[in-house]
Protein backbone atom coordinates (compact mmCIF):
# COMPACT_ATOMS: atom_id res chain seq x y z
CA UNK A 1 0.00 0.00 0.00
CA UNK A 2 1.49 3.34 -1.00
CA UNK A 3 1.50 6.58 0.98
CA UNK A 4 -1.09 8.11 -1.32
CA UNK A 5 -3.42 5.17 -0.63
CA UNK A 6 -3.13 5.83 3.12
CA UNK A 7 -3.79 9.54 2.56
CA UNK A 8 -6.79 8.75 0.39
CA UNK A 9 -8.21 6.38 3.02
CA UNK A 10 -7.75 8.98 5.77
CA UNK A 11 -9.46 11.64 3.63
CA UNK A 12 -12.41 9.30 3.03
CA UNK A 13 -12.67 8.61 6.79
CA UNK A 14 -12.64 12.34 7.55
CA UNK A 15 -15.39 13.00 5.00
CA UNK A 16 -17.48 10.13 6.42
CA UNK A 17 -17.15 11.58 9.93
CA UNK A 18 -18.06 15.06 8.64
CA UNK A 19 -21.17 13.63 6.98
CA UNK A 20 -22.10 11.79 10.21
CA UNK A 21 -21.63 15.03 12.20
CA UNK A 22 -23.86 16.90 9.73
CA UNK A 23 -26.60 14.27 10.10
CA UNK A 24 -26.40 14.49 13.90
CA UNK A 25 -26.04 18.25 14.29
CA UNK A 26 -27.98 20.05 11.53
CA UNK A 27 -31.35 21.11 12.92
CA UNK A 28 -30.33 20.64 16.55
CA UNK A 29 -31.02 23.47 18.99
CA UNK A 30 -27.95 25.02 20.60
CA UNK A 31 -27.06 27.76 23.03
CA UNK A 32 -23.57 29.17 22.58
CA UNK A 33 -21.27 30.38 25.36
CA UNK A 34 -21.85 33.98 24.17
CA UNK A 35 -25.65 33.61 24.53
CA UNK A 36 -26.54 33.15 20.85
CA UNK A 37 -29.18 30.47 20.38
CA UNK A 38 -30.92 28.74 17.53
CA UNK A 39 -30.87 25.72 15.27
CA UNK A 40 -27.67 24.57 13.60
CA UNK A 41 -27.90 25.39 9.92
CA UNK A 42 -24.62 24.04 8.57
CA UNK A 43 -21.49 22.18 9.71
CA UNK A 44 -18.07 23.16 8.32
CA UNK A 45 -14.65 21.55 8.59
CA UNK A 46 -11.99 24.09 9.54
CA UNK A 47 -8.31 23.12 9.45
CA UNK A 48 -7.60 25.27 12.53
CA UNK A 49 -10.67 24.82 14.76
CA UNK A 50 -12.02 21.47 13.58
CA UNK A 51 -15.81 21.51 13.28
CA UNK A 52 -17.53 24.87 13.00
CA UNK A 53 -21.26 25.53 12.88
CA UNK A 54 -23.56 28.24 11.63
CA UNK A 55 -26.83 29.03 13.37
CA UNK A 56 -30.09 30.06 11.71
CA UNK A 57 -30.63 33.79 12.13
CA UNK A 58 -27.05 34.62 13.13
CA UNK A 59 -24.29 35.68 10.76
CA UNK A 60 -20.98 33.86 11.19
CA UNK A 61 -19.53 30.50 12.12
CA UNK A 62 -18.44 29.23 15.53
CA UNK A 63 -16.23 26.38 16.71
CA UNK A 64 -18.31 23.46 17.96
CA UNK A 65 -16.38 23.75 21.23
CA UNK A 66 -18.28 26.99 22.03
CA UNK A 67 -21.63 25.18 22.32
CA UNK A 68 -22.88 25.46 25.92
CA UNK A 69 -26.12 23.48 25.50
CA UNK A 70 -27.19 21.03 22.80
CA UNK A 71 -30.61 19.46 22.20
CA UNK A 72 -31.06 17.17 19.22
CA UNK A 73 -34.83 16.84 19.49
CA UNK A 74 -34.50 13.28 18.25
CA UNK A 75 -36.65 11.77 20.99
CA UNK A 76 -38.98 9.10 19.70
CA UNK A 77 -42.55 10.29 19.24
CA UNK A 78 -45.08 8.95 21.75
CA UNK A 79 -46.66 5.65 20.77
CA UNK A 80 -50.34 5.75 20.01
CA UNK A 81 -52.49 3.22 21.86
Amino acid sequence: MSGSDNGHERAIKILRELHAAEEELVGAAVVMTDGKAGAIDHVYLDDVHGLRISIVGHAGQWPISTVKFFHSGSAAPPKSS
